[in-house]
């Protein structure tokens, strides 16, 4: 990818300093170093307007943009103004200013969204890999939680975050248990330093309820791209702590984010009747995994606008289940994908499309069922920023929407020849072929790489902080 803007006799032409410089962004300018002083809210950096041009695909996720379920143009421009996409379309006139990057030969869509992850999960990834999902909870979650200081929890969240964010996801959402506010407030900073689009989901402690209003107000809304929802495991034997939940997310008007029925051994805990009964059933209740529910509860889900985050990747690693998932799409339940923190052990969307419609089909034995390629593309975008909440704010390339965008390079020895792009995206694409993110408009990756980021660093502070803590224990 190439910027137009005639670079320095002094370096090579279209380098990628220039390229960079010219986009808003000093190429050597780190994004990412140490936890620094928590600086009064600023405003979203916006450099100059971008026009992606002459793209050979361009997916846009709104039918009324283009043909198809994807709203798919063939050899388009997308132009990004001020954080939004101003226009998509063929031979667009960009204003003065405006930075031309040649995406000839390219795919561009919105970014992924990620609707369920445990990013701190990074420091046991590949860990306790013959264990269900209580195997792993007793031997790598539980005891490594209770050892994390402020700075270690900073390197494993930066870690998996600017995993995240070069596999193409523009926005995640963190369902935390982590309690105390230093703790919280390293986490905040080290997904705030991303510059990725991001909700922050609190699990609190019954201990201090007064914690989920000064972490929202305190930590969470100074950062322009972040949000905050309340967080719960719906359950029985904690119904009282499940009532405070839906009612702190009540009082701050955000969405209550639970587990659900990840096991058959969850059902003794009835999470959709628990939920029902605290009032919480209705379209601010997220529900994760959501696996091993009955014939009426999906209905019960569907009927009151739940949304759903699915995480096949994870599920199939611990032994869990297959979700229903082709029940839930014939209601319409809105859902999106979960990479779900350390039990994926990667941030690879691509393989979490792929899987999500591997396992359906593996299940019934027939390939033409829910999810096909355009269904699991449409929830890895523009369905799991409607799962959100935020479909009206971002998941796909409609005018006016945030500049939350991805350049697949499909030239590429995994990738290519083209034969179909769409199908190739799921089924052949890998987190390398993504050669460039925008989040608000600005380059998160560019050129194949992270933009201002020392990834060499941020991978030594992580290792050395995992063997700190192991070292400790």
């Amino acid at each position: 990818m190439q910027s137009t803007p005639t670079p320095s006799p002094a370096r090579p032409p279209h380098s990628r300093r220039d390229v960079l410089t010219g986009l808003g962004l000093a190429a050597a300018t780190p994004l990412v170093l140490g936890i620094t002083p928590r600086p009064e809210r600023p405003p979203v950096p916006v450099g100059p307007a971008i026009l992606l041009r002459g793209a050979s695909l361009v997916l846009t996720m709104d039918p009324a943009l283009g043909s198809g379920p994807l709203g798919a143009l063939d050899n388009a421009d997308v132009l990004m103004r001020g954080g939004t996409i101003a226009a998509v379309g063929t031979s667009l006139r960009p204003p003065p200013g405006t930075r031309i990057v040649d995406a000839s030969g390219k795919l561009v869509m919105p970014g992924f969204v990620d609707t369920h992850t445990h990013l701190w999960q990074a420091l046991i990834r590949g860990g306790c890999t013959d264990g269900d999902l209580f195997g792993w909870f007793t031997r790598c979650t539980d005891p490594q939680r209770g050892r994390l200081t402020p700075e270690a929890l900073h390197s494993f969240v930066r870690l998996a975050a600017l995993d995240a964010v070069q596999s193409g996801v523009t926005t995640l959402v963190d369902w935390v248990d982590i309690f105390s506010y230093d703790l919280i407030e390293s986490y905040v900073r080290a997904l705030a330093a991303t510059g990725v689009r991001f909700t922050y989901a609190m699990f609190p402690s019954e201990a201090d309820p007064t914690l989920v209003a000064k972490v929202k107000k305190e930590l969470v809304d100074p950062v322009p791209l972040a949000d905050f929802q309340v967080a719960t495991h719906a359950a029985r034997a904690v119904q009282h702590l499940n009532h405070a939940h839906w009612e702190a997310a009540q009082d701050l008007g955000v969405m209550l984010n639970s587990h659900v029925l990840e096991r058959p051994e969850q059902r003794a805990d009835d999470p959709i009747g628990v939920l029902t009964d605290i009032g919480a059933l209705g379209p601010r209740l997220l529900i994760n995994h959501a696996i091993h529910l009955t014939d009426d509860e999906i209905a019960a889900v569907a009927a009151h606008d739940v949304r759903a985050a699915h995480c096949p990747l994870s599920n199939m690693r611990l032994a869990s289940g297959i979700m229903r998932l082709g029940e839930f799409g014939r209601l319409g339940v809105k859902v999106g994908l979960g990479l779900d923190g350390g039990t994926n052990d990667s941030s690879d969307f691509h393989a979490l499309m792929k899987t999500a419609i591997g396992l359906q089909r593996a299940r019934a034995t027939q390939a033409a069922i829910f999810p096909q390629v355009h269904d699991v593309l449409r929830m890895a975008t523009r369905g799991g920023a409607e799962a959100l909440g935020i479909g009206d704010r971002t998941g796909s390339l409609t005018p006016g929407k945030r500049a939350d965008v991805v350049v697949v390079d499909p030239a590429a020895l995994n990738f290519a020849p083209r034969f179909d792009w769409v199908g190739q995206t799921v089924f052949n694409g890998r987190p390398e072929n993504v050669e460039a993110v925008f989040v608000d408009g600005r380059p998160l990756k560019f050129d194949g790489r992270l933009v201002g980021v020392d990834t060499e660093r941020v991978v030594r502070e992580a290792e050395t902080a995992a063997n700190r803590l192991r070292a400790a224990g």
